[in-house]
């Protein structure tokens, strides 16, 4: 898939609002630019059918909220294969790997974060701050006066809206953007919360801690292709069932990071959703907050190739 963006749908100009979608929606061409900009700076994406493949097998069926039985429509792994040589020796998904590990699963359960954890944290945005995608997300947000125009500052910036930590109703600070989003976390144990991030999930699946149960869409006729880099998921992890999970495919840790720290400094609402086009995927990217700090963010494919999910 790359980046040809010539396949997807068109955005209207901004003298065209028929952008509108079902949802009430209008595309947001000044976003929709800059996370294209994002896209194509992206040098450590991986490249489906190359440095990785994946299976989508089956379409998953309705599962309730709270329910933690489904049936199993994907009978093997999502990733039949992933270049973990790659994955060593791009520097960014290196240091992101090395925080997969620091968070404790469940909410309720305060978190410690040792010294040598923080270092790994600041060594994780050290490195991405280095990379195309972070430099190009902090001219944008210093251009809207969202972010400290020093590097520093800007580091600062993004450690308190991912790494600290808060309360999600336990006792104690149980949880951050950070492992929310990227690492996942449960609820007492009973419901998967988060976990949106594909090395996550890949690594967890290979360690037979996540089980595939197949692709999420609203027609049988929308299967997805073996190369989209975005998919909505079911699965289960650690036998609990995660009913509807979106999340990038293939993608690197500076531009979730890029993409979800714009979305949230732009909009100061509990939760925004935007509409944006992205290579050829339109999407709804859905930010939830938590104060001053990131709760969720996540990717909702709403059509690729002028085919609609509706």
């Amino acid at each position: 898939m790359g980046g040809g963006g010539g396949r997807g749908l068109v955005p209207p100009t901004d003298g065209d609002r028929g952008g509108r979608m079902a949802s009430g929606l209008v595309m947001n061409q000044d976003l929709s630019k800059i996370l294209n900009e994002l896209w194509k700076a992206d040098e450590h994406r991986l490249v489906p059918g190359v440095d990785y493949k994946i299976s989508v097998q089956g379409k998953a069926g309705y599962v309730a909220a709270g329910s933690n039985n489904a049936r199993d429509c994907a009978r093997r792994p999502l990733f039949s294969y992933v270049n973990e040589d790659r994955l060593r020796s791009i520097k960014s998904f290196a240091a992101f790997t090395a925080l997969l590990d620091n968070y404790e699963m469940s909410t309720g359960i305060a978190e410690v974060v040792t010294p040598e954890e923080m270092a790994e944290n600041f060594h994780f945005l050290d490195v991405i701050l280095e990379t195309k995608v972070m430099q190009l997300a902090h001219q944008y947000l210093v251009s809207k006066n969202l972010t400290s125009t020093s590097e520093q500052g800007f580091r600062q910036h993004l450690y308190d809206i991912w790494f600290q930590l808060y309360s999600r109703g336990g006792r104690g600070r149980d949880s951050s953007g950070f492992e929310h989003v990227f690492v996942g976390e449960t609820k007492r144990g009973k419901e998967i919360m988060g976990l949106h991030n594909w090395v996550q999930f890949y690594l967890q699946e290979k360690h037979n801690h996540i089980d595939y149960k197949g692709f999420v869409a609203r027609r049988d006729k929308n299967k997805p292709d073996e190369d989209d880099q975005v998919l909505t998921l079911q699965f289960s992890w650690k036998e609990m069932v995660k009913p509807v999970g979106s999340s990038f495919i293939g993608v690197s840790p500076e531009f979730e990071f890029a993409l979800y720290t714009i979305c949230f400094l732009l909009s100061t609402a509990k939760v925004s959703r935007e509409l944006v086009m992205v290579d050829e995927f339109h999407l709804q990217i859905v930010v939830y907050r938590h104060g001053k700090y990131i709760g969720s963010s996540y990717p909702v494919l709403l059509s690729n190739n002028n085919t609609p999910l509706e």
